[in-house]
């Protein structure tokens, strides 16, 4: 049963040899570093679909006998109701819990089963699941006991993880007089067995431990270990419970002790140092006082496990759920953020194509953040709902871990990839610290003035050779696909130009899709007609895309290139066609476009001939917190030898219309938080070199451009008049922000505002306004 005997008898020994304040010490250290302060819950309901059971567990009061059951399964009507209140109580799991197949014991449930057409309990849930599922939207966990790989595999389809209880190590636990006598599914190996299924299954599992039945410590340990083990083979245990066994009247245990809450710290810590910081560890919260909580917190704890608002828990229905203010606030009294998680835990739901059926991955993947954490605000980017403030935090009294990262930021010291990361992922009121942190570093470095440019978008053609998967503006052909497709010839981009002028824009942004046919001498055209038409106007144009194409059809080296362009009046180039400069990402979501390499390359090269550029990051699709911070590091260290980025633009991703989201491929952009720390963590992590962090008012709306401001950014970037890109891809925020509009978002932030030339430079506010 377990793998190395010598190493399982010398931790033991250490261990128990410990004392249990140095165990906690240990075990909470590891705690804050895998986790942060972050503790997570599921807000679930209990299906309990049969109470029938094959095994006689002698502390159990959830099995009934077909005597005492009204119904010896819940109708699949009477699942989906249960289901269907708690969506409307704001639940997002469907916890189902049954017996361990019971038509193997009693005919009254194998007669219930054929009657309903179906040959097991296990055939009847997965039919329950998939009709809660789909009529209610909860995602289902199942608890339904022992299954072979076989059966794991049937179910996956239509639940988001599984479990099964370990319970025990012990085999002297199942001979005659142990809890677990008569009880063929709770011997050790039948159990750790099916667990291994589950592995090979590839199912989000949970397990775990129940402490005061009769076992030793070192069992105890022995059961981790082996749990530990298994893990270590598959990568499927999501978490670990370590419970702690209740007496319940009318059972055969009702005068057994239960264990102490020093015992139960114990288990806790120990779990913790042998399976380690990433394990998500957990212990129910209502089978301890509340005053008791952050002692199990500081032992090894970061998730409150299922909490109803609704059913009760089944297993142990003599201890309710305590409410969840209660939960919270006992939270934050122990300087930690509680938050909600679905029933595949983060670390799982952050891989859905590994771990769930394709559907289930879809739905997975749509709902959570880049931490794997559920999307719980209504915001979205380009979308109508307001970004709202975020909540006040009580300050806990010990310093934020993240505190010496600021330090180092503000003093313009380069922060490392993991130290980025570290800070995307800050939350409750280490989130308050860096967004802080960031608006004080952009007091100094710029001022308390926001600026914004008088421009006008021109975007020549949406016919494109790439298939970006985000992109719903380009078109791949020139038949219609949501909305026409077209090409603007030379003399209409002139007018455009020429019409910006004359309203007062002082610069013209060009971009556009890789046309077939357009080579090197297209985007020297567009150059002449702009020039010709306008001959003052700064022109802003051409992505890195472009510039390489250009240069590639005509055969000619990128500074020799873009050389020509700066020759035919090109002025500065927008930093677009940067997405996430990290392969692994790019070849999800753009395979075919440049690599973050050539992207940095056409960028050098044109700092190099004296042509200025924006950098951007577009994030929130199949991203994570350490790509983004590769991504400012590599613009970072660009900055550092060339100088030449004018500004750093966050795009968080617009996915209503976004072919890669149509398909189920991509998350539905990041999460409000997720937003504002970009804004924050750039200016931290750029500083001191890049002095501009821009908002998009197109993608963060109105509110989110005034939050953003408060997070370090400084400048509201161009009025735009025609903005499209965003539009396609499901955007409402506009394609006009007129300066009284953008005056209005910098009074909001506190700030006033001042216009700019693309280059910062700043320009007397004309008489009349803007036109539209």
């Amino acid at each position: 049963m377990r793998s190395n005997i010598d190493e399982l008898d010398e931790a033991a020994i250490a261990l128990c040899e410990t004392s249990l304040d140095q165990l906690m010490t240990r075990s909470e250290r590891l705690t804050l570093e895998g986790f942060g302060p972050v503790v997570t819950y599921s807000r679930k309901v209990f299906i309990p679909l049969t109470k029938l059971c094959r095994d006689v567990c002698h502390y159990c009061t959830f099995a009934e006998t077909p005597s005492r059951s009204s119904a010896p399964y819940l109708s699949i009507a009477e699942a989906i109701d249960i289901a269907a209140a708690g969506a409307s109580a704001g639940c997002r799991e469907a916890l189902f819990t049954l017996g361990d197949r019971p038509e193997m014991r009693y005919s009254a449930a194998s007669d219930y089963l054929a009657e309903q057409g179906y040959q097991s309990t296990l055939e009847y849930l997965e039919a329950a699941a998939s009709e809660v599922l789909n009529n209610t939207g909860l995602l289902p966990h199942l608890n339904a006991g022992v299954m072979t790989e076989e059966d794991y595999l049937r179910l996956r389809p239509v639940t988001a993880s599984m479990g099964l209880m370990l319970e025990t190590a012990s085999d002297r636990l199942s001979e005659r007089g142990g809890p677990h006598f008569g009880s063929p599914d709770k011997y050790p190996q039948v159990r750790l067995d099916s667990i291994e299924a589950a592995g090979r299954a590839r199912i989000p599992f949970t397990t775990g431990i129940l402490i005061g039945i009769g076992e030793t410590r070192k069992e105890r340990v022995e059961a981790l270990f082996a749990i530990r083990d298994i893990h270590r083979r598959h990568g499927h245990i999501q978490e670990v419970i370590i419970q702690n066994f209740r007496a319940k009247p009318g059972t055969r245990m009702s005068n057994h002790p239960e264990p102490a809450l020093e015992d139960h710290l114990w288990t806790i810590a120990v779990a913790r140092l042998i399976l380690g910081p990433k394990m998500t560890i957990q212990a129910p919260p209502n089978l301890h006082r509340p005053e008791d909580l952050a002692q199990l917190l500081r032992a090894g704890v970061n998730d409150w496990g299922g909490v109803s608002p609704l059913t009760p828990d089944h297993v142990n229905p003599e201890a309710p759920w305590p409410h969840l203010d209660l939960l919270e606030r006992e939270t934050s009294a122990a300087s930690r953020i509680l938050r909600q998680r679905l029933a595949i835990g983060p670390l799982h739901a952050g891989a859905p194509d590994k771990w769930l059926a394709p559907d289930m991955a879809r739905i997975v993947r749509r709902s959570v953040d880049a931490r794997g954490l559920p999307l719980t605000d209504n915001w979205r980017a380009g979308g109508v709902t307001p970004m709202t403030a975020a909540a006040s935090w009580i300050r806990p009294t010990a310093a934020s871990a993240i505190m010496p990262l600021l330090a180092k930021a503000e003093r313009g010291e380069l922060v490392d990839a993991q130290e980025i990361a570290r800070l995307f992922a800050a939350d409750g009121p280490e989130f308050d610290d860096v967004i802080e942190a960031a608006d004080a570093v952009r007091e100094e470095v710029v001022g308390n003035t926001v600026t914004y440019v008088v421009n006008r978008n021109i975007n020549y053609t949406n016919i494109c050779l790439y298939k970006c998967g985000f992109c719903a503006f380009s078109k791949g052909s020139t038949r219609e696909l949501r909305g026409p497709a077209y090409r603007l010839d030379y003399e209409e981009v002139g007018r455009r130009a020429a019409e910006a002028a004359e309203r007062g824009a002082t610069e013209v942004c060009l971009q556009g899709g890789i046309h077939p046919d357009y080579d090197g001498n297209t985007y020297l055209e567009v150059l002449r007609a702009v020039r010709q038409a306008a001959p003052s106007i700064h022109i802003h144009a051409f992505s890195p895309l472009e510039i390489s194409h250009g240069a590639a059809t005509l055969g000619l080296s990128l500074a020799t290139y873009l050389g020509r362009l700066k020759n035919a009046g090109l002025s500065t180039l927008p930093g677009t066609a940067a997405e996430i400069l990290h392969d692994d990402v790019r070849a999800l979501i753009c395979p075919d476009k440049l690599s973050a390499r050539e992207w940095l390359d056409v960028m050098r090269t044109a700092h190099a001939v004296g042509l200025q550029s924006t950098a951007t990051i577009m994030f929130g699709h199949v991203d994570g917190y350490d790509h983004w911070a590769h991504h400012l590091l590599a613009i970072r260290h660009l900055q550092e030898e060339s100088g030449g980025f004018t500004e750093f633009v966050p795009l968080p991703f617009v996915h209503m219309e976004a072919p890669i989201w149509r398909k189920g491929r991509a998350r539905s952009g990041p999460s409000a938080r997720e937003a504002l720390l970009m804004h924050a963590v750039a200016r931290l992590a750029l500083n001191p070199f890049v002095k501009n962090i821009q908002a998009s008012w197109v993608k963060l709306g109105r509110d989110g451009a005034v939050q953003a401001l408060r997070s370090g950014a400084n400048d509201l970037g161009g009025i735009l008049m025609d903005e499209s890109i965003t539009r396609a891809a499901g955007g409402v925020n506009g394609q006009l922000c007129d300066p009284v509009a953008m005056r209005d978002i910098a009074r909001a932030a506190g700030r006033d505002l001042v216009r700019r030339t693309t280059k910062y430079e700043r320009v007397a506010e004309r008489a009349e306004a803007v036109a539209s």
